[in-house]
């Protein structure tokens, strides 16, 4: 036979193949490197803003308890309760005088933080004056001697 034909077709490709496949290989490795250095570097600057934003968190929540003691506040701190959530402080103005004038919502915020949408449905309900007063009584039926 001629030694210009070849007598299996895939012996032709197979020089091909083994280039496309050592092709695909460095292309993965050198893909896995590149996201193993971007996960890196990417943690990294997801820690250091995690950190941020707690101490940032952290300042607000002292700062939210000290508020009514700083000069500039205009409320009597002794008509002040903390609340926490959904608002901050609630200003029972008048409460140490032995009279109540009015009730304030107060909401503390920092910088440029505004407020959570269960701030703005507190803030909305204040404001179209749906609030009311309610007593709970409940008679004590607990006796300590009976078991």
């Amino acid at each position: 036979m001629n030694s210009l034909f070849i007598q299996n077709p895939y012996e032709a490709a197979l020089p091909n193949v083994l280039a496309l496949a050592l092709g695909l290989a460095i292309g993965l490795l050198v893909s896995w490197l590149y996201f193993l250095i971007w996960k890196w570097r990417y943690t990294a600057v997801i820690r250091e803003d995690a950190v941020q934003r707690s101490q940032a968190v952290t300042a607000g929540k002292v700062h939210e308890q000290l508020i009514p003691y700083l000069p500039a506040f205009p409320y009597n701190p002794k008509d002040v309760r903390f609340l926490g959530s959904p608002i901050d402080l609630v200003v029972f103005d008048g409460l140490a005088d032995g009279c109540v004038r009015r009730i304030v919502f107060l909401e503390v915020k920092t910088g440029n933080a505004g407020l959570t949408s269960r701030e703005r449905s507190v803030r909305d309900v204040v404001q179209a004056r749906e609030v009311e007063w309610a007593e709970l009584r409940r008679e004590n039926t607990w006796n300590p001697a009976k078991r």
